[in-house]
């Protein structure tokens, strides 16, 4: 769990004696995000520009992963790490910055850690990645894994502010190295291992959990995913832009498994040959158990798919500093609001308020917002002149989880370089 207000179990009053240890697995590539901020507009062709700003953090699957330990939920993450000091920031960033377990993750020797360059401008962000498939790791004496790798790649795009969901890249499979023991401990260059029991192999055996991320993508199934819905977690599948242009909702395997679906209002009206966001939520709620759509500066739009409840909350305006993983705090926020058995509505108001505080901040994954901030915000917001009661209405659910005052608790941020000597 992370450090961050220690006091704050959003599950506390659900746990009980038998209850997995982990709160949520996912799985997936870990980058290191190298973000600049501050720009007037994109580069031009031929010319060099100057941001204002500049930050380095953990992302990809770490942005999720990071936002999820600072809401207070037992995080697992099985991921392959570079074996270069990029790879080990992100190892240390994760695993001592934000308590995150990465015991069933791997450091790749000889492999560099993918590299994304994300530039912000216009209230958009344009990002460039590099990076080479990780070679999979060889079993261990019979107790260890014998997995896939994690695919990265080169690609450039444009993607959109808060409403657009899941990091935008990320193809192939995570796997990792078994360890064998129960009192070994993963050191920051993860290949640390110990002797007694076998641990659980990732990925023919992921942990037990309350609730698992599963990227889903089209033609692809993830036979893990399937074991932790049989296990009893509650999957949540998350999607990006389907490359083929196909739009199959039968080309995503692994959708059968999940107990909701999270793409964005494009993807929604795509995959369902729907011009309305709502229409396509309800067209998703008879695929899938939960359907929620983001809609950018509109909110988002939930349909439960069992009792027809339909909730929509409305976006919560902030000056946006960096959009960076915006989408995967949404959905650590909604998977927080669904495992604490928040009313529909809670959990979408949640979840946009937990995105609309990360683009406030540099990166990604070191973005996220922790309880403190959310209690400072719920503070403020209550000061200030002309608030709609109404509005403030919304948030009032948030009285039974926050303390009476807000104790400062610093987060890591994403700073300009890595590796200060002091």
């Amino acid at each position: 769990m992370s450090t961050d207000t220690p006091g704050i179990d959003p599950l506390e009053a659900l746990r009980a004696p038998r209850d997995p240890a982990c709160d949520v697995f996912l799985t997936g590539p870990v980058f290191l995000d190298i973000i600049f901020t501050g720009l007037d507009s994109a580069p031009v062709r031929g010319t060099e520009s100057w941001a204002r700003g500049m930050g380095s953090s953990p992302g990809g699957v770490a942005n999720m992963a990071t936002a999820l330990a600072r809401l207070g939920l037992h995080t697992s993450l099985a991921a392959a790490f570079g074996d270069d000091h990029y790879g080990e920031y992100c190892w240390d960033a994760l695993e001592q910055g934000e308590g995150i377990d990465l015991s069933m993750s791997h450091t790749v020797p000889g492999w560099h850690s993918p590299v994304t360059v994300s530039m912000a401008y216009e209230g958009e962000r344009t990002m460039v990645s590099h990076g080479h498939e990780a070679p999979a790791p060889a079993p261990v004496d019979g107790t260890g894994s014998r997995a896939g790798a994690t695919g990265t790649g080169t690609s450039t795009g444009t993607t959109g502010t808060t409403g657009a969901t899941g990091t935008g890249t990320s193809t192939g499979t995570t796997g990792t190295t078994g360890t064998t023991g129960t009192t070994g401990t993963t050191g920051t260059t993860g290949n640390g291992t110990s002797t007694g029991a076998a641990a659980p192999v990732f990925p023919q055996c992921p942990p037990r959990a309350r609730a698992a991320i599963a990227s889903l993508a089209p033609g692809r199934s993830e036979p893990w995913v399937a074991t932790a819905a049989r296990d009893g977690a509650l999957v949540f599948g998350d999607v990006g832009w389907d490359e083929t242009g196909r739009w199959d909702l039968d080309a995503l395997p692994d959708l059968a498994h999940c107990e909701a679906f999270l793409p964005n209002a494009e993807e929604a009206m795509r995959y369902t040959r729907t011009d309305c966001p709502r229409a396509a939520a309800h067209a998703l709620a008879e695929r899938v158990p939960l359907a929620v759509v983001t809609l950018g500066a509109e909110g988002a739009y939930a349909v439960d798919g069992r009792t027809g409840t339909a909730a929509a909350v409305p976006a919560i305006e902030v000056e946006a500093l960096d959009p960076t993983g915006a989408g995967d705090v949404f959905v650590a926020g909604f998977v927080t609001g669904t495992l604490a058995d928040w009313p529909l509505a809670d959990r979408l108001a949640f979840a946009g308020l937990t995105a609309a505080l990360s683009v406030q901040e540099f990166g990604g994954s070191l973005s996220a917002p922790g309880w403190a901030e959310i209690a400072a915000w719920w503070q403020l917001i209550r000061t200030c002149d002309r608030q709609d009661p109404a509005a403030l209405e919304r948030y009032a659910f948030l009285d039974d989880l926050l303390p009476a005052t807000a104790r400062a608790w610093p987060l890591r941020r994403a700073v300009p370089t890595i590796g200060f000597r002091q």
